[in-house]
């Protein structure tokens, strides 16, 4: 059984940053791959940005590529998203999750766990 618990979201005016975290309890990231996915109001569940149990090749959304960063810090079993230039379209419920090792960090359905999502609103 694997625990997540995403923080980091809030209320911020486009062109700011933040940072999400996403704390892990009961398996190792090193084991697992994972990602980030948002839902928007009204909108499916879409992918944001991933990492494969290596840890080595971030993947990233055209969306956010050139403004998110995904990163793990395998000690404190905790992965981050920092958010840079955001915009008002990045507007969404933000979620982590973690899946079996391979391919696929783009595909919900091959997730085993997720976080229960934190809320992350840009302004214009």
């Amino acid at each position: 059984q694997v625990q997540l618990v995403e923080s980091g979201g809030g209320l911020v005016q486009a062109g700011g940053s933040l940072r999400l975290s996403c704390a892990a309890s009961g398996r190792t990231f090193s084991t697992y791959g994972m990602g980030w996915f948002r839902r928007a109001p009204g909108k499916e569940r879409e992918p944001v940005a991933g990492l494969n149990s290596d840890g080595i090749i971030p993947y990233y959304s055209d969306s956010v590529k050139g403004r998110f960063t995904i990163s793990r810090d395998t000690a404190r079993n905790t992965v981050y998203l920092q958010m840079n230039s955001l915009k008002p379209e990045d507007t969404a419920v933000y979620y982590c999750g973690v899946r079996p090792a391979g391919s696929g960090w783009n595909a919900p359905t091959r997730y085993a766990y997720w976080g229960q999502g934190t809320q992350v609103t840009v302004s214009s």
